[in-house]
């Protein structure tokens, strides 16, 4: 039999819109959190007026939609007025001053970024923000190893209005007092789905994602119930994907729960973000994981000083924790003779 015998035709794929799968992708609605964009809007309505917005700290656990609500209120922004520029950065990706002041150069559409210092891209951003006004989103704002932009936005932007978004509530106040004074931010906390709601989004999605009847009742009320467990949208778009590809594996107009079965025994090697998300210094210390899966976090430490990583231990236990939350990595603890330590290891697959 040939490698590409057995294998559905065109227009036969189970998946009509892989896109719908990807966390990233905004929906035309999204339900359940109509009352939290609304606070969104209300804080960056009065630069509708030319007055200052209000800011606020947006927080929750992992996927329950906190950048998705903020996402559909920028959008929403875009297409009401020119005035007010929308400018949306993720601190894991831009997770220094410098960068994110580039990234806001991007959205404004200045480019001639190349051998300016930040206090150059200060003095650009701040003379052409301060002709309108500027609604700020800064996504994963706990993995920023450096706060002088907030500072820089509070003093030098006289019309803005600002929403920070972490997984965690706690994490305000580990900012300087200088900025927390200034900032004064509202609280808005996401609260889980509970499982009618879960099992609806996953719905909507699947609407867009798949043609009409490819599921099986059993093997959908599967992956909602395992979402629903397991506290976290984007496990259920990685489910329905995963399941949909071994149905076409095997050739399938359905899928069924056995189907779904195989897709869940693979949930423990998922990430939910690409390791080319990861900043320079993350992805590095990745790499020596990856080298020396099942060593002791100290002795991980002493390879990354010798081979040139500069952050402290302290630093380096934070990115460690980043990395296992995010399903790059695992640790556990162990305890011998001296006490206490932390095995890292790699995982067995990098999606």
């Amino acid at each position: 039999m040939g490698l590409f015998d057995n294998i559905l035709k065109e227009g036969e794929s189970l998946i009509k819109n892989e896109d719908a799968l990807d966390f990233e992708f905004l929906p035309k609605m999204l339900p359940f959190r109509e009352k939290e964009q609304r606070f969104i809007a209300e804080c960056i309505k009065p630069l509708f007026s030319k007055r200052n917005g209000r800011n606020v700290v947006i927080y929750g656990p992992p996927g329950i939609g906190k950048t998705a609500a903020a996402r559909h209120v920028i959008k929403e922004l875009e297409e009401q007025t020119d005035e007010i520029y929308p400018i949306y950065v993720n601190c894991w990706q831009n997770n220094t001053t410098y960068k994110v002041m580039v990234e806001i150069c991007e959205h404004l559409g200045y480019r001639l970024v190349q051998n300016k210092k930040t206090a150059d891209l200060y003095k650009v951003v701040a003379s052409m923000i301060n002709k309108k006004t500027a609604a700020f989103i800064f996504d994963e704002v706990d993995k920023a190893e450096d706060y002088d932009f907030l500072y820089f936005i509070l003093e030098d932007i006289y019309k803005r209005s600002i929403c920070l978004i972490t997984n965690f509530k706690e994490w305000i106040t580990t900012l300087d007092s200088r900025i927390k004074s200034r900032l004064m931010p509202e609280m808005l906390e996401f609260k889980q789905y509970n499982e009618h709601e879960t099992k609806e989004i996953l719905k909507l999605r699947a609407g867009y994602a798949f043609p009409e009847g490819v599921w099986e009742d059993s093997a959908f009320n599967k992956i909602a119930k395992k979402t629903f467990e397991l506290k976290d949208i984007r496990t259920g778009l990685f489910l329905m994907r995963e399941a949909a590809l071994i149905a076409e594996e095997q050739s399938k107009k359905k899928i069924n729960l056995p189907d779904v079965e195989k897709a869940i025994a693979k949930l423990d090697d998922f990430s939910v973000k690409s390791s080319a998300e990861l900043e320079e210094d993350a992805r590095f210390i990745l790499s020596i994981v990856k080298k020396h899966s099942g060593k002791k976090i100290g002795d991980l430490y002493k390879i990354y000083q010798d081979k040139g990583g500069k952050h402290t231990y302290k630093t380096f236990q934070r990115k460690i924790s980043d990395l296992d939350k995010n399903k790059f990595i695992s640790t556990k603890k162990q305890r011998g003779a001296g006490g206490s330590t932390t095995i890292v290891e790699k995982k067995l697959t990098d999606f």
